[in-house]
């Protein structure tokens, strides 16, 4: 098996203690089916070319430079080696600013998870601060330049090592108030409220990453091979019409009150797997990855 690559290396300190660190990408779409752009005509790819948004001529790589717009068609230009020198200066450390606790930190601010693990030395100290964090059931908050920008990251106990979120600055975060300004304030209560919580009574469950399909990727990965073994997919049926809206109703029956038997409780996993239907999925999408794999060598 071949090791990963790091995205990064260098020192994770806190306090006067350091160890040499490296990061890791802990979420990656390559493995997704890629699509090429074709002439439709000949079935050759179609690449991409700068054009002048005046002139229509084609701008080559050496003659086109960053631009940043003042005015209304307004633009400073910005040399390659200006804005490098306005980069801050990366001295390769996490220097954790702060410890806090786990759940102080609203998900809306994550951005990209790492890894994070010792490189090759330091890997007591490494040890030492991972045990430490879980003991004490924190979180820490550093600082660094990665990839060219100074970055908030949050770390985490991850297993035998660290995970490592890189965090939105706050003016990245929009409000929640432009999304809620419009939703009115009610108060639900009595048979409605009961009904409701019985609902969710019966579906609670945990979490297992690996029982949600991406059944986007699996419909087209079938496509694919269907498209190889030049047969066409069957047609999907239309949904069935939606019934009147009656929140009442709707909710007596899901919990089977109205007609119909409430579903047993059941675990997230199994939810998600559903009826064998969906069980049978399973083994056809996986073969589907050899179609995949074709389709990208076909583009």
């Amino acid at each position: 098996m071949v090791a990963p690559r790091a995205n990064w290396k260098g020192f994770i300190k806190f306090g006067e203690v350091s160890c040499p660190v490296a990061l890791y990408t802990a979420a990656s779409s390559s493995e997704r089916i890629a699509f090429n752009t074709l002439n439709r005509k000949t079935g050759n790819r179609v690449r991409r070319e700068f054009v002048d948004s005046e002139t229509g001529d084609p701008v080559e790589r050496d003659d086109q430079v960053k631009g940043y717009e003042i005015e209304n068609g307004q633009y400073i230009i910005l040399e390659p080696e200006e804005v490098a020198a306005a980069v801050p200066d990366s001295d390769k450390t996490l220097k954790i600013d702060a410890f806090i606790p786990c759940n102080e930190i609203d998900g809306v601010h994550f951005d990209k998870p790492y890894y994070l693990a010792p490189d090759k030395m330091g890997t007591d100290a490494f040890v030492l601060l991972r045990d430490g964090m879980k003991n004490a059931k924190v979180a820490a908050i550093a600082r660094t330049v990665l990839f060219r920008r100074v970055r908030t990251v949050l770390i985490r106990p991850h297993g035998k090592g660290l995970i490592a979120t890189t965090l939105n600055f706050d003016y990245e975060v929009r409000s929640s108030e432009e999304a809620f300004d419009e939703l009115p304030d009610l108060k639900i209560e009595g048979e409605m409220l009961e009904l409701a919580e019985h609902i969710i009574g019966t579906k609670k469950g945990s979490f297992d990453a690996s029982t949600f399909d991406d059944r986007y990727e699996a419909a087209v990965a079938e496509l694919v091979k269907a498209k190889i073994e030049g047969r066409a997919l069957p047609k999907k049926k239309a949904p069935p019409a939606s019934k009147p809206s009656d929140l009442l109703q709707a909710l007596r029956e899901s919990a089977g009150i109205g007609g119909k038997k409430a579903e047993p409780k059941r675990t997230a996993a199994n939810a998600n797997k559903g009826t064998s239907r969906h069980k049978a999925a399973k083994p056809a999408a996986a073969k589907t990855k050899s179609a995949a794999s074709q389709a990208r060598r076909a583009g």
